[in-house]
């Protein structure tokens, strides 16, 4: 084998796959066949569950740095705006949390009670990080960690057994173990591997664009709906975006046009801009389509090559992202021997019903964005509910990614959830126990019953004891790789020795010295 794992797709659902992989163990080649870092405006912002994983690998302070300069940025928009055209301009800032549909959430109006959005630690601190910012940090930390990235390489074909998959590109061919195709909503892999992709096809024609512009007087800032469709304006400097209810494109993948994207700022807005510069420009539909499964033999997928939507709440980069997350260490360990093949079972087991839940958020998106009367009527309705706490507060965890759980074995309420960044007597965080990519017990209550079944797992799970005067209910907690729960247990309550054992061998295969049967 040449390598372990060859991830097609360099953007950053792929280069946070490598580098977890790496973490693991694992050999792993990435092929890109962009040059650099594509400049095209795309995301501006990620979730919270984004922020936790980054952070979970030591990557706040770089998180926080890109975060202050894109508020620099936003902060002097409005200072320019309320120059130009008068004070008063409303629209987004450091009091809104995202928005549903482009109806803005507030951020006095969440309860931070809720799991998920104020149990997070400093991640939760974290939003406005572009994705093309978030490559690039995620490009030197795979050099940090000696991934072999092959920029301008492309994926043309592959063949693929039981035993390994050998991948043709346009510099050569590489034999591995196993293929992910992260290459995009037009995945080469997806289509060559013969993948199913069911979903609803597209009803909208969205562009998004950097310009600059005169005429901007009675241009609104923020997300803004009319007789046309909808449009927005900021959070950056002639940042632009219209929604048009007139069907997909009838071709895709030509040119945005400044006339173009002119004219049809001008439809949905109803004022006369003119634009004079196009620095970036895109277009995307809302069509929402999902792979039937996350894996076919020894080849898998992750981001939008396994599901497209709109981008609407930035949710796509995030989504992407926790699939790397959540692949990452299993196929490590299953490649390591540490974990039988039947792990990546619970890859898609797990993520797919997430990757089901966006696209059914998104879709929800657009409904809520249609010019009819019937859509309006439902967009007034909403609106009013993001007026109150509860219904902000749900539309928040919702779009934020706070409220998934997967289905694992065990009652405790933690059980599942992605644990709570706690604050520990040792003078760190739990984030601070995460950095290596490996599974963590921590010992609340100093009980050398549970840190006796961990033992037999050096290597695979690191063991601390610790105390957490903020949450004195629990008494230890199994924090598998991706920072979420595999086992809980509270003070005070029978700890079941038994449900950890049944964790540990759930999740990180046999303990060293254990004799299987056969």
């Amino acid at each position: 084998m040449d390598y372990d794992v060859v991830v097609a797709g360099g953007g950053p659902v792929g280069l946070m796959l490598a580098c977890e992989l790496r973490l693991g163990g694992a050999r792993v080649a990435v092929l890109e066949h962009l040059t650099e870092v594509d400049p095209t405006i795309k995301g501006g912002a990620i979730t919270t569950p984004s922020a936790e994983a980054l952070y979970r690998r030591g990557m706040l302070p770089a998180l926080a740095e890109v975060q202050r300069q894109a508020m620099d940025r936003f902060q002097a928009f409005m200072r320019e705006r309320n120059g130009r055209h008068g004070g008063g301009a409303a629209g987004q800032g450091l009091g809104i949390v995202g928005h549903f549909a482009g109806i803005m959430l507030r951020a006095d109006l969440v309860d931070r009670t809720e799991p998920g959005l104020g149990d997070t630690g400093p991640a939760g601190e974290i939003a406005f990080v572009a994705q093309q910012d978030i490559e690039r940090l995620l490009g030197g930390r795979a050099d940090e960690l000696g991934i072999d990235v092959r920029r301008g390489v492309e994926l043309t074909g592959f063949d693929a057994d039981d035993g390994a998959v050998t991948v043709r590109t346009s510099h050569g061919s590489i034999r591995a173990g196993w293929l992910v195709g992260c290459d995009g909503g037009r995945s080469t892999v997806r289509k060559l591997a013969g993948f199913e992709f069911p979903g609803t096809d597209p009803e909208i024609t969205c562009h998004q664009a950097i310009v600059e512009m005169t005429g901007t007087e009675d241009l609104k800032v923020g997300w803004t709906a009319t007789d046309t469709g909808v449009y927005a304006h900021g959070p950056m400097p002639g940042r632009v975006v219209t929604v048009e209810f007139d069907g997909p494109p009838a071709d895709r993948d030509a040119p945005v046009t400044t006339e173009d994207l002119q004219a049809r700022l001008r439809r949905v807005s109803g004022v006369d801009v003119t634009i004079t510069e196009v620095r970036t420009a895109t277009r995307f539909t809302d069509h929402a389509r999902q792979v039937t499964e996350y894996r076919k033999g020894r080849v898998l997928l992750a981001g939008d090559a396994a599901h497209v939507h709109s981008a609407f709440g930035s949710q796509g980069l995030s989504l992407g992202i926790g699939d790397a997350m959540n692949l990452g260490w299993k196929l490590a360990a299953v490649i390591g021997g540490r974990a039988p093949e039947g792990l990546l079972d619970t890859y898609t087991s797990e993520r797919h019903p997430v990757g089901a839940w966006v696209l059914d958020w998104t879709r929800s998106q657009v409904a809520a964005m249609r010019p009819d009367p019937q859509s309006r009527a439902l967009r007034e309705i909403v609106s009013d509910l993001a007026e109150t706490v509860v219904g902000t507060t749900y539309l928040t965890s919702r779009l934020n990614g706070g409220g998934v759980r997967y289905e694992l074995p065990g009652e405790h309420p933690l059980t599942g959830r992605s644990t709570p960044d706690l604050e520990l007597t040792d003078g760190g965080r739990l984030a601070d126990h995460l950095h290596g990519g490996r599974a963590l017990l921590l010992d609340l209550t100093d009980d050398p019953e549970l840190r006796a079944l961990a033992a037999g797992y050096a290597g695979r799970v690191d063991i601390l004891t610790a105390g957490c005067p903020s949450r004195p209910e629990l008494a230890a907690i199994l924090v598998r790789p991706d920072g979420f729960t595999a086992w809980a247990a509270d003070a005070g309550a029978p700890t079941s020795t038994a449900g950890l054992a049944e964790a540990l061998e759930e999740w990180f295969g046999v303990p060293e010295g254990a004799v299987t049967p056969g």
